[in-house]
């Protein structure tokens, strides 16, 4: 029996769906205003010095809220790992805040709680990076932290178990994952022997950490001629340069540079790889192949051409594989490009019955992407949202710092952040056509399935054949 109350409950949520659908369908008001120019992100005020040991500093200034953000970036991440030992770099950065040559970890966090303070330590494939923030009123204190953690951690034995643990557990759950697999399976196949290809950890890599082998990793690895600090915030330049030189002035390198990591290979074949997953009632889709770093002047067109495709809900993708055909409920493409090349990549996540279909709709979307230009429309829509997240996002302190280091590692300047918006707004559609004929020609795009191969088989047979991959 259905309750008074379960009622109107049942009558409110009919009655918000039918307002919902109402205030969907209803016609867009004639005159609307036209869209504003585009308003391109200034430069930052950066203040900028180099130490005498190589330490790039940028102090930014901002009023507002009392808070400071400090991004320490430092070229070494995981692509500067050996073979044998992929990504250890990452369970280094891991530990950075679980005691130093002073502190404990609960010293450490207890400083951090005492500043109102944030921490967090990661390794990419370029950089290792630290991002921290407090208080402006403590940027002292952030900054002696900072330094400390990222330039004299203790790797102790207790806590490096314990990380070691949380990985190897971590990296089952990972190995259980068909996401997980996919990206592994693609970059294998985009990245081939490049090491941009290991950059996930294996049993072997977190099995053969050491405290002595994470100091000798942290010896190569931080050296402040590699570094940038970027310091954002309601502070003084002058005084934050003075603390700078405190902290960060005695920092020197340690034995040999690793050597500079390889452009990552445009040229390479294709691949066509199949992770066997027996059982699953879907299969994942990776569709893409490798491109040039963010220097190169492909770069925005690129990023216009990629969000044509597939980097927005108006996109080709989304509209034909989600809304036309009901094949996947989120596909998209996505453009991640680095210090030393990249990949673009489609994700979609299909039921096994239209696997094949949904490869015949991306090798048909991706060759109109060489063949049919962007209309006015598409180029319109694909340039004011690239633009909008762009400087939406960094109006917001900590993407700011994030961002300026970002284009350090990548090799970009600071003034990038502005010509950004305005050299996407000259884009045209011819450029994104040829950005189509050169990036995403469908004989070109590696495909990785991650699925059941007694469901997808014969659907792959006009695709051709797919290669077990076996990690």
């Amino acid at each position: 029996m259905i309750t008074t109350t379960l009622k109107a409950s049942l009558l409110a949520a009919a009655l918000g769906i039918a307002l919902t659908a109402q205030a969907v369908e209803a016609p867009m008001p004639k005159e609307l205003p036209p869209y504003g120019p585009e308003r391109p992100l200034p430069v930052p005020q950066i203040t900028q010095r180099t130490l005498s040991n190589g330490l790039t500093v940028w102090v930014i200034p901002r009023h507002g809220l009392p808070k400071v953000n400090v991004q320490l970036a430092v070229l070494g991440g995981t692509s500067y790992d050996d073979a044998q030992h992929p990504a250890q770099a990452e369970l280094m950065a891991a530990l950075f805040n679980e005691g130093t040559d002073k502190l404990d970890s609960k010293q450490i966090a207890e400083k951090l709680q005492a500043i109102g303070g944030d921490y967090g330590a990661n390794a990419g494939r370029d950089s290792i990076g630290v991002s921290a923030s407090a208080l402006s009123s403590h940027a002292d204190e952030l900054l002696e932290l900072v330094a400390d953690t990222a330039l004299h951690p203790s790797f102790p034995a207790k806590e490096v178990t314990l990380e070691k643990t949380n990985a190897l557990q971590s990296l089952k759950v990972n190995e259980a994952d068909p996401d997980w697999q996919s990206m592994r399976a693609f970059n294998h196949a985009v990245y081939g022997d490049h090491p941009y290809a290991r950059d996930e950890l294996t049993e072997a890599s977190i099995q053969a950490v050491t405290p002595a082998s994470l100091h000798a990793l942290h010896d190569q690895r931080m050296r402040p001629e590699r570094a940038l600090l970027v310091i954002v915030g309601k502070v003084d330049a002058d005084q934050v340069l003075k603390t700078v030189e405190q902290q960060f002035g005695s920092w020197t390198a340690q034995g040999p540079a690793p050597a500079n990591v390889a452009q990552v290979p445009t040229g390479a074949p294709a691949q066509k790889l199949l992770v066997a997953r027996a059982g699953a009632v879907q299969t994942n889709i990776r569709f893409g192949q490798p491109t040039a770093p963010m220097r190169d002047p492909d770069f925005i067109p690129l990023t216009v051409a990629n969000t044509v495709l597939g980097g927005g809900f108006s996109s080709r993708i989304t509209q034909d594989i989600r809304e036309d055909k009901g094949y996947s409920y989120s596909p998209y493409s996505t453009l991640d490009v680095r210090r030393n090349g990249g990949n673009t990549l489609a994700v979609v996540d299909v039921r096994n019955e239209v696997t094949g279909a949904t490869l015949s709709e991306l090798s048909r979307l991706y060759q109109g992407m060489g063949t049919e230009p962007a209309s006015p429309e598409e180029l319109l829509r694909a340039k004011r949202l690239i633009a909008g997240i762009y400087l939406l996002r960094n109006q917001i302190q900590s993407a700011l710092a994030n961002t300026l280091a970002r284009y350090w590692v990548s090799g970009m300047p600071p003034s990038f952040m502005t010509t950004y918006v305005t050299d996407t707004g000259k884009v045209t559609a011819e450029q994104v056509q040829a950005m189509g004929r050169k990036y995403f020609a469908p004989e070109k795009q590696s495909i990785i399935l991650v699925g059941d191969p007694m469901a997808i088989d014969p659907q792959l047979k006009p695709i051709g054949r797919f290669t077990p991959y076996q990690p």
